[in-house]
Formats: structure tokens, C-alpha cells, sequence
């Protein structure tokens, strides 16, 4: 076989049996595109340096049969493309081209990472959450504090105590309490913490109380009632600063709740919560969420539960639409029965507060509800403090700031803790000869606030009130 025959036969292995493909280098790549010419148009190197006229290669390998040039290239120099770069300048634009395209792999590389992995908010390391599920619905919105009066201070006229309103915000008149110089309220379905000297809501987390209580605040947490229905009752905690759910307690209740309930979750000096729970009032540690202690009543349904300021007396209320006992349990003594008497008002009963002298009650309904102060819990010497409210007003005691305070649309009150008796009071007169009325007091400071409303077209809102210097809670006793 001569070397013709062999060079064809090699050939046409070569055609069958293709060599694997080469791997190209991004440098063989920029380098390629750095000296080729550029597309978008046809090129015209065909008729200046040889190369076919679409591609710039010739029919099968783009240069002549003998010397791999075009007969027009043979014997002179090509003309220089116009706008083009010379061959000397490919290398540099490879090593551009380089740069460019191992940029671009590392951006893409970096996008697509960021893309699975987002980074968590502020550079902070993800955290995971120890609350239950229901902390998802009770969300906080913080709402930046502010050290000028957001809304400008507005008296009331001919109100008592210099009332003048600092904030127009809709408030739960059964809903505010003080601690560590915050005000804490039910708004708008949500739980608020406020500036007592803005007024402004600085912290707030959704919440839909579904009954009246005052938020209870232990320690740095603010505990409310989330659910209080059928055979259980649900508390949930807060933050005291950002109002961030922090804690969720389930109270198992021995038989059905109350439905004609108020005031039915409390604290005591010890650091624990009390809750009404059926027929039974429960003793709860709200660390671990530990049922401490549970009484069980000798008949009816809790309705109302306070501990006295020593921890020693529970105040248990049972009562219904029209009839109302108290029950007093001596803590200290194996839960025994302490007292038991009964008020004959024709009305619900309770919103119980317990001070040193005995305790504190509501009775009637929304359209004539009074406070009055059983000394020991023995209702058959309780009396009447105020004058009530009616209306859909309400007329409820609250112990703040070393005294009791009871509201309403007839009369503000200061009373002693220890005996009852009225240390201040001052009468809440007509709005034009329309009702206005002072809902749950609390004090921050200086000063006492309530909920102001009134049925005339004045606006409604938080109220800051000085009380005069008998209020202070020096002299009533502790």
C-alpha cells in the first residue's frame, strides 16, 4: 500500500471515529474572542486576507490549497481593517477578557449562594423562636418612643384635678395599669405600652382581650388572658419593654369557666399568677408554668380572684347574673376557709382588688355599676365608695400608687387601702350637661391617667390629672 492509499485510508478513520472533544480554558476563550472579528455583521477578511467570504475560512478549512492564503493576499500586505485592533493588541485583550469573565463566574456564584442562603437582618445570626405558635399571631410592632408631646396637652374643661388630655387613641376603659413608668392599655384589638409623658404608644402587640382584665405585670413580663373559654384558660406573656410574646401558659379548669367573669387572673407577692379556673381558683408559677396549688371551691363558679399585698388571703368571688359570694381563703393556713358572705344587689358582682384592710368589688351592670370595700372580705359590712357610673361607663376600683382609686361619671375618689375611707374625692361634672366619664386610674410619676370619654362632641382619650397631695399615699395606711 503507498503512502496515497494509506494517507486516504487514515482519513477516512479519522472521519468515523471523531477524537473526544478538548477542553477549552476561559483564557483560550477570551483569547478567541479577543482576535476574531466581532458579529452582529457580515465580515468582509475574505477579500482582504484570503479567508472565505462568510466565515472568514475557506470552503473546507478556510486557506488555500497551497499555501493556506488567498490569492489575493499572495505577493502584498492585507489592508488593515478600518476601526479594528491589530493582532499585537490580542493578548492584552485576552488577559482583559480573562478578568471580565472570571468576575462575572464569581458574581454569578455569589448571586446564587445569597439567592438560597439569604443573610439574616443586620449582619445578626438566625435565631430560633421558644414561643409557642400563638406568638406568631401576637407579633410586637414597636413604635419609636418620643420625648416631646406628640399631640399638644388639652384641658378638660371644668373636669377636677386639672385633667387635660395628652392623647386622643381609643383605650379599653377596664385596661389601665402602671409599672416601671410605663402605662400599659388595650387599645385597638392590641396590648400598648405608653409614654406617660408623651402619651405616645412606644410598644404594641395584637391582642383581642376576651374579657375584662387588666393586663397583670410580674417582674419584666406583662401577662394577659388570651383565651378564656370551655374547659381551659390560656395566658400569654409579654416583654414589659418591647412587648414581644415571651411565654404562653395553659391553665387546665376543672369544669366550664365563668361567662359572667371579670378580674379572673391576678398576682402575688410571691411572683405568681391566680386564675379563676371553673370550680376552682389555681395557683400557677409562670417560670415554668407549674400549677402550685389548687382550691376547690364548696359551690359555684369563680368569677373573680385577688391575693392580698401580704400573700396570705385569697379572695375568691362565685356569682352570677344576680347573685353574688365571696369566699376567703387563709393561704397560709392549708387553703382553709377563712369567710364566706353574700351581696343581695340585684346585679353581677366583681372586679375584685384586694388591699390591707380587705377587699374591693364591683356590682350592677353597665347601666349602674358602684364600687364598694368589704373590710376582711366580710360583705356584710361592705360599703359604697363613689358615685357609680352608668350609661355603658364604667365605675371600677384600681390600686396604684400606694391608694385605690375609683372612677366613673358621677365622682373621682382617692381611698385609704387600709380602711376604706375617701382620702380625696372631687366631682365629674356634665360636658354641656352630657355625661363624661374617668375610667380605670393608674399612676406613673407625678401624676394619675385614666381613659377620658364622654358622650358630647369633645374628643375622648388619655387623660394626666393631678391629684391633690392627700392622694399621695403617705397617710392612708398601706
Amino acid at each position: 500500500m503507498n503512502n496515497n492509499e494509506e494517507r486516504r485510508l487514515a482519513d477516512m478513520l479519522h472521519r468515523i471515529t471523531p477524537e473526544a472533544p478538548r477542553p477549552v480554558t476561559v483564557e483560550q476563550v477570551a483569547y478567541r474572542l479577543a482576535s476574531e472579528p466581532r458579529l452582529g455583521r457580515p465580515t468582509r477578511l475574505g477579500r482582504q486576507t484570503g479567508l472565505g467570504r462568510q466565515t472568514g475560512l475557506g470552503r473546507q478549512t478556510g486557506l488555500s490549497r497551497q499555501t493556506g492564503l488567498s490569492r489575493q493576499t499572495q505577493g502584498r500586505e492585507p489592508r488593515p481593517r478600518r476601526g479594528g485592533l491589530s493582532r499585537a493588541w490580542a493578548p492584552a485583550l485576552a488577559a482583559a477578557a480573562v478578568v471580565v469573565i472570571a468576575g462575572a463566574g464569581a458574581g454569578i456564584a455569589v448571586l446564587a449562594n445569597s439567592h438560597h442562603n439569604p443573610p439574616p437582618a443586620g449582619g445578626a445570626a438566625p435565631a430560633s423562636s421558644s414561643v409557642s405558635s400563638a406568638s406568631a399571631s401576637a407579633s410586637p410592632s414597636p413604635t419609636p418612643s418620643s420625648t416631646q408631646q406628640t399631640t399638644p396637652a388639652t384641658a378638660i374643661a371644668g373636669a377636677p384635678w386639672g385633667a387635660e388630655l395628652i392623647d386622643h387613641q381609643t383605650l379599653n376603659q377596664l385596661s389601665l395599669v402602671s409599672a416601671d413608668g410605663s402605662l400599659y392599655a388595650y387599645g385597638n384589638n392590641a396590648l400598648d405600652r405608653i409614654d406617660p409623658a408623651t402619651g405616645s404608644i412606644v410598644a404594641t402587640a395584637r391582642y383581642n382581650p376576651p374579657l375584662s382584665n387588666p393586663p397583670v405585670i410580674v417582674g419584666n413580663t406583662v401577662w394577659v388572658v388570651w383565651s378564656y373559654s370551655g374547659g381551659n384558660v390560656v395566658l400569654h406573656g409579654y416583654n414589659a419593654q418591647t412587648l414581644a410574646q415571651t411565654a404562653s401558659v395553659l391553665v387546665p379548669a376543672t369544669g366550664p369557666v365563668s361567662s359572667n367573669a371579670g378580674n379572673v387572673l391576678t398576682s402575688g407577692p410571691n411572683g405568681h399568677l391566680y386564675v379563676a379556673a371553673g370550680v376552682t381558683a389555681v395557683e400557677v408559677n409562670p417560670s415554668t408554668g407549674q400549677i402550685i396549688n389548687r382550691i376547690y371551691l364548696t359551690a359555684g363558679t369563680t368569677n373573680s380572684v385577688a391575693v392580698s399585698p401580704d400573700g396570705a388571703t385569697l379572695y375568691v368571688g362565685v356569682g352570677s347574673s344576680t347573685s353574688f359570694k365571696l369566699l376567703v381563703y387563709d393561704l397560709a393556713a392549708n387553703n382553709t376557709v377563712a369567710g364566706s358572705s353574700s351581696l343581695n344587689s340585684g346585679g353581677a358582682a366583681g372586679n375584685l382588688v384586694a388591699t390591707s384592710g380587705g377587699v374591693w368589688g364591683t356590682t350592677g351592670s353597665g347601666h349602674s355599676e358602684w364600687t364598694w370595700f368589704a373590710p376582711n372580705g366580710n360583705l356584710n359590712k361592705a360599703t359604697r365608695v363613689g358615685q357609680g357610673a352608668g350609661g355603658g361607663f364604667v365605675s371600677v376600683p384600681s390600686y396604684s400608687g400606694g391608694v385605690v382609686w375609683v372612677g366613673g361619671d358621677g365622682s373621682l375618689v382617692c381611698a385609704s387601702p387600709a380602711n376604706g375611707q375617701a382620702l380625696a374625692s372631687a366631682q365629674v361634672p356634665g360636658d354641656h350637661g352630657v355625661a363624661q366619664n374617668f375610667g380605670m386610674i393608674a399612676v406613673a410619676g407625678n401624676h394619675a391617667y385614666s381613659y377620658y370619654q364622654t358622650d358630647a362632641s369633645s374628643p375622648s382619650g388619655l387623660a394626666r390629672l393631678t391629684p391633690p397631695a392627700a392622694c399621695s399615699g403617705s397617710g392612708g395606711g398601706s
